[in-house]
């Protein structure tokens, strides 16, 4: 398995090519740039709080910051989430605003370039289609990226986590 620290094919300019945390969500392979990506944690334990929408499963204090976890599953609408020893938090750090995304598995990173993303279908007329921003090719399979901005600056996210 890839980690965060892989290293870029040297072949491959890093201007041209951009790398992805990929991971799953029900039977789907998904990719998050790793650009925003603060770290990884296992699923723990959260605070609940009253009144937020369902995938919205809580806070975490993250070395003091109260970070909003939210779970992709549900709020993309991929299944039920089932949570296990496979199951992930991926923190996302964007534009000072920390936000926690559940996942079924991390799986590695990969490297796309450009060639390899096309745009998303625009038969996709879901309310998750408008966290989708490509779609990538990588090693026979097909990778769903989603948008970091969008998916933390979503309205329905109410808490705002800055960093310290």
């Amino acid at each position: 398995m890839t980690t965060l620290s892989t290293i870029t094919d040297a072949a491959t300019p890093s201007t041209l090519a951009d790398e992805f945390l990929t991971f799953t969500l029900g039977s789907e392979q998904y990719g998050l740039s790793l650009t925003n990506i603060q770290e990884l944690r296992s699923y723990e334990r959260v605070t609940q709080l009253l009144n937020l929408p369902d995938y919205v499963k809580g806070v975490i204090n993250l070395r003091g910051v109260i970070v909003p976890v939210i779970d992709l599953r549900i709020k993309l609408g991929t299944g039920t989430p089932i949570y296990d020893q496979f199951t992930s938090v991926i923190v996302i750090n964007h534009n000072a605003r920390v936000v926690g995304m559940v996942v079924d598995s991390v799986l590695d990173v990969v490297t796309l370039t450009p060639a390899d993303i096309r745009p998303p279908p625009e038969i996709a007329a879901t309310q998750a289609a408008a966290y989708i921003s490509g779609i990538g090719s990588s090693e026979n399979r097909l990778l769903v990226l989603l948008d970091v901005a969008r998916l933390t600056l979503s309205e329905d996210i109410v808490l705002d986590a800055e960093v310290a």
